[in-house]
């Protein structure tokens, strides 16, 4: 009688028959390392010290689970009043004829598709390499997974000061499209780049980018994942800041069965300064998960972490933020805070905010709560005649603006803010 066969491992079972896209010698030996380290490592399960709040497992089946595509209706377009220099991407395949073209002074933009077969190219000392310096002490295989098996993204080699955002649409065209995104963007000393992302991206949805910011320069991010309800996606944000460099990221997630965010940041020059922010509405069957790691390791360096997230109708709400300060980031200032507003008793807020800190002349704190909404202060309101739903909103709005003013753009914050509203608002009717 013949042994029965053991069962496959999620790792095995996720990279059976998988070959890697075809480039030249540097992607493709990067992408061969990455692959190994996925298969050494193995992919995230429920034990993962990072992954016991979240169930990992419609992250890394085989195949992504059927998601029903959103339609937006009426909706205005998200950034669509700006001057911007717009990206298309729809399951992960670039649209050439909804895109603009990539010129822009002080900016290079290429598709990793076309510059993956360059013999020679600026990315090959950039690719996978902050995703391969952030897997200590922490494991992420799931970008290690986007670093062997992207075939598609953008580099963005930044000289100057850029007269325009970059903005990058990942939409979905397919209920079963499994897509993945590997972005690099490298900023030169005294550069500056914001970069925009919207859209679900696909029914399933991994993306990278990786972040170099040389001495001197400046990176904003802003991105908002939409009302969704099905999506499901893992997004990951590797920045390395040099001295006096300014980094600020700001995350706007509405719904979606599955969310993990996570962002990795490592300060290697003094004097920079790096703010993470999110602001999440869940209604519903929804998990959203915000990830942060903040490593400082050079002198005189701030970094905020500002979180805040709505949960209704037994949503579920994640933050794990960690700031570490080795032994020579004397005059560190790291602040963390994350909320939660609970608008009933089946949703909850699981928190695990953290500091090591290695240094003995540093200001760091943390802090975590979570509430209801003030009952005088919606009394106060409706007293003078506001209806109970839009007193609702407001209040609310009011409480995750604290995560929407670390947006330095006094555009954006407005952008984003009426995002907010109109949401609320076609939630509550």
């Amino acid at each position: 009688m013949a042994a029965p066969q053991a069962k496959p491992t999620v790792t095995e079972a996720r990279l059976d028959g998988v070959t890697l896209p075809t480039g030249a010698a540097w992607i493709t030996s990067l992408r061969e390392a990455a692959l190994a380290r996925v298969r050494a490592a193995g992919l995230p399960g429920r034990r993962d010290e990072y992954w016991k709040f979240t169930r990992p497992e419609s992250l890394t089946t085989p195949e992504p689970t059927r998601a029903a595509i959103h339609d937006s209706g009426a909706e205005p377009t998200l950034f669509g009043d700006m001057d911007r220099l717009t990206l298309v991407f729809v399951d992960g395949v670039f649209d050439a004829g909804q895109s603009d073209a990539a010129a822009l002074d002080a900016v290079t933009i290429e598709r990793l598709s076309e510059a993956g077969r360059a013999d020679i190219h600026w990315a090959r000392d950039l690719y996978g390499t902050l995703e391969e310096r952030a897997q200590t002490p922490v494991p992420r295989p799931l970008a290690t997974l986007n670093t062997a098996l992207a075939e598609e993204g953008v580099l963005i080699h930044v000289t100057g000061k850029a007269a325009k955002p970059v903005h990058i649409v990942n939409l979905q065209g397919s209920e079963t499209s499994d897509a993945m995104l590997h972005h690099v963007v490298k900023l030169d000393a005294g550069a500056s780049l914001t970069v925009l992302e919207n859209g679900p991206g696909g029914a399933r949805y991994n993306t990278v980018m990786e972040v170099d910011v040389a001495d001197g320069a400046t990176f904003h991010h802003v991105r908002a994942q939409g009302r969704d309800h099905e999506r499901r996606a893992a997004t990951h944000v590797f920045a390395r800041l040099g001295s006096e460099s300014v980094f600020k990221s700001f995350t706007l997630t509405a719904n979606g069965v599955m969310t993990r965010n996570e962002c990795v940041i490592e300060f290697t020059g003094d004097d920079a300064t790096a703010h993470v922010a999110g602001a999440a509405l869940g209604d519903g069957d929804v998990h959203h998960d915000d990830t942060v790691f903040i490593t400082h390791d050079a002198e005189r360096c701030e970094s905020r972490q500002v979180f805040k997230k709505v949960l209704h109708n037994g949503a579920t709400g994640v933050f794990q933020g960690k700031i570490l300060v080795k032994a020579d980031a004397q005059k560190t200032d790291g602040y963390q805070i994350s909320q939660s507003l609970l608008l009933d008793e089946d949703s909850q807020f699981l928190a695990k905010p953290e500091l090591e800190i290695y240094a003995d002349d540093v200001a760091c704190s943390h802090g975590s709560t979570s509430g209801a909404i003030d009952e005088d202060a919606l009394y106060y309101m409706r007293a003078r005649g506001i209806p109970r739903p839009l007193a609702e909103n407001l209040l609310t709005l009011s409480f995750l603006a604290q995560a929407v003013e670390e947006i330095e753009d006094e555009g954006l914050r407005d952008e984003i803010t009426g995002r907010l509203a109109l949401w609320l608002e076609h939630e509550r009717g």
